[in-house]
C-alpha cells in the first residue's frame, strides 16, 4: 500500500514550505565593449564579443541600410 500522510497539513505549514520556491530573476552584467545588459557567460548580441574578445562578426545595420537605399538609385542611372 502506498504511504499516506498521517494529519493535514495546515495553511501556514504549506505557505511556509512554498515560500523558499519561486523564481529568480537572471543575472545579467555589461557588456565590456558596448555596455548592453547581457547574461553572464554569454556572447553579446549587440557586437558580438566575448570576454574583450571579437568571436562573431557583426554587420551595422546603419550600413547595410544605406548600402540598400543608394543600390536602386545607381541602377536606375545604369537604366537611363
Amino acid at each position: 500500500m502506498p504511504q499516506e500522510p498521517k494529519k493535514r497539513h495546515s495553511r501556514q505549514r504549506q505557505g511556509k514550505r512554498r515560500a523558499s520556491i519561486h523564481l529568480t530573476l537572471a543575472r545579467t552584467v555589461s557588456c565590456l565593449n558596448c555596455g548592453a545588459d547581457i547574461l553572464t557567460h554569454q556572447i553579446c548580441p549587440a557586437c558580438g564579443f566575448y570576454k574583450g574578445k571579437q568571436v562573431i562578426k557583426k554587420k551595422d545595420k546603419d550600413k547595410d541600410n544605406k548600402e540598400q537605399k543608394a543600390l536602386p538609385e545607381n541602377t536606375q542611372e545604369k537604366t537611363k
